[in-house]
């Protein structure tokens, strides 16, 4: 199966996870998907493939003769969907884009136009899977996924190649900051890995943000409007102006490169009560740091001006900045600048403004770069996938592979 063929099979699969479950996977539906990518690499020829309780994938091609002693490396994707833009029901679109605006969804009006997405001046002449305009693609990452098969499956047809024994991990709930929650590194023999969940082709990161979610909730006291000066605390009120109290300038929209952010993803709530859902990023743990005591700042200036307990922060750390764990090993970052080179791509190594299962994993013990599945907007229906860069990762991964001279 072509990689392409396989790509939109996979997205077919409704695999959005879940931040308010209390399961592993957070849906169950991510299993479908994980029972069909083990029959795909059964299919294929791998014969060492595990699909465990918590819906992680393992699977594991030996070395070839005279590769043994190689130190085994990783491939890993996840294969769950973000929550942030529908997932069910994907219908994507294949075109040649010719530099103009592309019509996703006319009944609709939905536009992907080179103005706002300069992106696309890229990929003048090239095939486009785009969507239809109502729902996510799903490159994020089940690009990841089809390449890594896709790869192996090359792999196993040509036993020319000579390789140290290779392993693949499918994780789910990565979207939800979930994905190396329950991944097994003693069933995962790798050494050393790398996921493929990064932007377009070329991509190679071994930096990221380190990360917290938030959570502040407000407590008012309701009294009737008529009867409510001096008395009334209204709770979306004082959420509204705990926003307004964030950094203005410091959000997603106003940042790039290494510049962190407060990002508020939800308001929620009335005059009795309301909540405030927003993350922190940063590359620099010591402003990563300041930026959790500024929003106790504002929280304790709020209860100093409304009352005590009127506002509550709880601040959970997700994950760190891998590049302390890389910087002893970048022998990685060299291999794969050498594998995308080898197949005709300039690698670009820049910082990661997310994060990926690797950061996690770097701080387990598997220190794990990232590299590009060759998708573009992510998490939204604007989201597309070259179907060029689609196939270049599949030669990236051969070559990444192949053992060393």
């Amino acid at each position: 199966m072509k990689v392409l063929e396989r790509f939109l099979d996979y997205v077919s699969y409704d695999t959005q996870s879940d931040g308010d479950s209390t399961t592993t996977p957070s849906t169950a539906k991510q299993l479908v998907l994980a029972k069909h990518i083990c029959d795909d690499l059964r299919e294929i020829g791998v014969q060492q493939v595990v699909l465990d309780s918590f819906g992680y994938v393992y699977a594991c091609i030996p070395a070839t003769p005279g590769c043994e002693n190689l130190p085994a490396l990783g491939l890993i994707a996840h294969m769950d969907t973000s929550p942030d833009a529908p997932g069910k029901n994907v219908s994507p679109k294949i075109i040649t884009y010719h530099g103009k605006d592309i019509v996703l969804n006319e009944e609709q009006k939905v536009v992907m136009s080179p103005i706002d997405f300069p992106s696309l001046n890229h990929y003048r002449g090239q095939e486009l899977i785009v969507t239809d305009g109502t729902t996510l693609l799903g490159g994020d990452d089940k690009a990841g996924v089809a390449e890594i098969v896709s790869a192996a499956e090359y792999l196993l047809n040509h036993p020319e190649i000579p390789h140290g024994e290779l392993w693949l991990g499918f994780t789910p709930d990565e979207e939800i900051g979930a994905g190396a929650d329950h991944f097994d590194l003693q069933q995962f023999g790798a050494k050393f890995a790398y996921t493929v969940d990064g932007g377009q082709l070329g991509e190679l990161e071994y930096e990221n943000f380190n990360a917290a979610s938030v959570k502040v909730t407000f407590h008012g006291r309701m009294i009737h409007p008529g009867e409510a000066k001096n008395k009334m605390i209204n709770a979306a009120l004082l959420a509204c102006e705990f926003i307004m109290l964030l950094p203005q300038a410091e959000t997603p929209a106003h940042t790039e490169g290494y510049e962190g952010f407060y990002h508020v993803g939800s308001i929620n709530g009335d005059g009795t009560s309301a909540v405030v859902q927003l993350i922190i990023r940063d590359h620099d743990l010591r402003k990563f740091e300041h930026r959790k005591q500024q929003v106790h700042a504002i929280a304790q200036f709020l209860n100093g001006r409304y009352g005590e307990g009127r506002c509550e922060v709880k601040i959970r750390d997700s994950y760190y900045n891998m590049k302390e764990k890389i910087k002893p090993h970048m022998e990685l970052i060299e291999w794969a600048a050498e594998a995308f080179r080898a197949v005709g791509v300039e690698p670009k190594v820049i910082p990661i403004r997310g994060g990926t299962d690797g950061a996690r994993l770097s701080y387990m013990g598997l220190p794990c770069p990232n590299l590009s599945s060759g998708g573009v907007n992510f998490h939204g229906v604007y989201e597309y996938l070259p179907v060029e860069s689609l196939k270049k990762m599949v030669q990236v991964l051969v070559e990444l592979v192949r053992a060393k001279e």
